[in-house]
């Protein structure tokens, strides 16, 4: 008996303890599943805005579109740089089942290269696995028309079109225009730190020089964008929603291309191979500006030799960039604004305007000229004019004539070389001519502090004489020399060089404005038409270095000539431009502004080792003011060159 209640005992203690665990368990359970409700709600409802975005932005992906770029102009409305379609081969590597066996078959089909397969893997790794990555460019119809009856046999590979740069008149205006190319690591960086990298997204190409670089923002345009719907694996399925790109604005330059061809012509060789009966041209290393004075636009800018820049547009290969940088005529360099040469004598008008002002000398001023000049009281070496027997008695008006070296000699003692820097610089010597392209060189006006600088010695008396005639530590850019004409002939007024004209936008056209600089002041009228009447001379007088180039005209000019030393010579030792190799003679210098009384033309121009300035570039003004000025029947070979050449560009 006393055995059954210990077991019934022991049996409601059981049932006690498992109805206990069973009653912790139930609780357990609706303790969790309150949990998960409340998380369930909160996932639902409270959180729901959260994640639907979280899932959204999974699901939508926004893709950026890249806006067309806008077009150049000449002044005359003539089309300079313009978007033409191309079609190039991509591939999207995610759509790929075998890409080593993609690539085998492309390089039966289409001849691709182990180059070609490179570049591609380098920007492969760059971009995004669900965009499509370039392996051919420039494909010809021919090439589209074998791909696309293949394109089956390749997944994940398409052809694609876009619009790209293409520059019809090519080298002759490379050195204005520059050029678009693909976008690299050193633009992304320029990019992030404008905080225009978003502009960029869909954007594949970017001005790296010239007008392209300088105008960049106004030829970009604003990108568009499209919200597309994506699966798990980055592909597109349909598309919610497009905002169309903003184009970029068209503008128009102050350049003329048909005086541009002209003028490049000048500077171009041609000769039959007297094997073959080909036509040979050469061009020849030198660059011509011309300006109208009026407002400093920008008419003509020609470097010789150029290169065609459709070949970075594309991409150029690396054996063709090396053919170029190593090109010992140098073709990638804008001579222009980057050429830095000895202003030599162009700037003497400049230095008369100085010294009269300073009073060093007066219009009634004369010397004695024996053919040398000394520092005075100095046993220095003497400083040799031009004209070994001296040009006699001299006044302001015959040393910019004559071109008397020893007049200015003179001059430059007598003003030292602060106030001869100074005043050149008013001129634009030294500094940026604020022309609207970045690729420009100050060149170098001296000073003490300079030579201090670069060469850790003190300025010498000596060093000043040379500088008096536009030789020594002095260099200018063609531009400068440009520019310095075109204040000389505004009577001190100062303009920037531009080539802009006109922004062409939806409104209508909206014209460019430059900022002023400060003109030269405190200047005697009559001093200006001195420097002037002297640049007159040289064209039209009696002795006048260019008078024979000038023989004839039936307009009035002025201008003046120079002559850089490439190398130089002994005491009493002779100079014969014939017997010397070409790259040893001297440069040409020529700067010159025409009609005289109401100037409409500055042309200004260096020639590489062509000999004297009033022989070489003289006669190449003259044909320029002739072709401006007069547009004679003569000239009609040259205008059948150049119709040529616009009837080869519209093909």
């Amino acid at each position: 008996m006393r055995q059954k209640r210990t077991q019934i005992r022991d049996h409601r203690a059981e049932s006690a303890l498992f109805f206990r665990r069973a009653l912790v368990s139930f609780i357990g359970i609706i303790v969790l599943v309150s949990v998960l409700l409340v998380n369930l709600y909160n996932i639902q409802v409270r959180q729901h805005e959260d994640y639907q975005t979280r899932s959204n932005d999974n699901r939508i992906k926004v893709v950026p579109v890249a806006p067309n770029r806008g077009l150049i102009y000449d002044r005359n409305g003539i089309l300079l740089a313009e978007n033409r379609p191309v079609y190039s081969l991509e591939i999207t590597t995610e759509k790929v089942p075998d890409l080593e066996e993609a690539f085998l078959g492309l390089k039966e089909l289409m001849g691709i290269t182990d180059e070609d397969i490179q570049r591609f893997q380098k920007e492969r790794r760059r971009t995004r696995r669900f965009k499509s990555v370039p392996m051919l460019n420039q494909l010809t119809e021919e090439q589209v028309a074998l791909f696309s009856v293949n394109q089956h046999k390749f997944p994940g590979v398409e052809v694609k079109a876009y619009l790209k740069r293409y520059y019809p008149y090519g080298e002759a205006l490379t050195h204005v225009l520059g050029y678009v190319a693909k976008i690299n690591d050193r633009d992304l960086q320029k990019l992030e730190r404008d905080e225009k990298i978003n502009n960029y997204k869909a954007t594949r190409d970017i001005g790296k020089i010239g007008i392209e670089k300088y105008y960049e923002d106004l030829l970009h345009g604003t990108s568009g964008y499209q919200e597309v719907e994506v699966n798990s694996r980055g592909r597109i399925i349909r598309t919610l929603k497009y905002v169309p790109p903003v184009p970029g604005e068209d503008i128009r330059l102050n350049l003329d291309i048909e005086l541009q061809l002209y003028v490049q012509e000048l500077l171009t060789e041609r000769k039959l191979d007297p094997d073959t009966g080909e036509e040979i041209i050469k061009r020849k290393r030198g660059s011509v500006v011309v300006l109208d004075p009026r407002d400093s636009s920008v008419l003509a800018m020609v470097s010789s030799p150029s290169y065609d820049p459709n070949l970075f547009v594309h991409g150029i290969s690396g054996k063709k960039y090396r053919e170029l940088l190593h090109d010992k005529n140098r073709p990638l360099v804008n001579r222009i604004t980057l050429g830095i040469y000895p202003p030599a004598s162009t700037i003497k008008p400049m230095i008369a305007v100085a010294a009269l002002s300073e009073g060093v000398i007066t219009t009634r001023t004369t010397r004695n000229d024996p053919g040398y000049w000394k520092i005075p009281n100095s046993k220095s070496r003497a400083f040799r004019d031009w004209r070994r027997w001296g040009h006699g008695k001299v006044n302001i008006y015959k040393a910019i004539e004559e071109s008397v070296d020893t007049f200015y000699y003179q001059i430059a003692y007598d003003l030292g070389i602060d106030r001869l820097s100074d005043w050149m610089r008013r001129f634009g010597f030294g500094e940026y001519t604020g022309i609207d392209i970045h690729e420009e060189s100050q060149a170098n006006m001296p000073t003490r502090e300079w030579k201090q600088a670069r060469f850790r010695k003190p300025w010498y008396q000596g060093d000043t004489i040379p500088v008096g005639i536009g030789q020594g530590y002095w260099t200018a850019t063609p531009l400068q020399i440009a520019k310095a004409t075109t204040v000389l002939v505004n009577n001190g007024i100062v303009r920037a060089p531009h080539l802009l004209k006109d922004i062409i936008g939806e409104n209508g056209e909206k014209p460019a404005k430059f900022d002023d600089y400060p003109p030269i002041v405190n200047v005697d009228p009559k001093f200006w038409d001195v420097a002037k009447e002297g640049m007159y001379q040289v064209l039209f007088g009696k002795k006048g270095t260019a008078r024979r180039a000038f023989h004839g005209a039936t307009y009035k000019a002025g201008g003046k000539s120079g002559s850089a030393q490439v190398f130089g010579l002994a005491e009493n030792q002779k100079y014969n431009a014939e017997e010397l190799e070409e790259h040893l003679r001297d440069h040409a210098l020529f700067t010159a502004f025409a009609p005289f009384d109401k100037p409409e033309i500055v042309v200004s121009m260096v020639l590489e080792n062509a000999g004297g300035g009033s022989s070489n570039g003289g006669p190449v003004a003259r044909k320029i003011f002739d072709h401006m000025l007069l547009k004679p029947v003569d000239e009609q070979s040259q205008q059948a060159v150049r119709d040529a050449k616009l009837a080869e560009v519209d093909q």
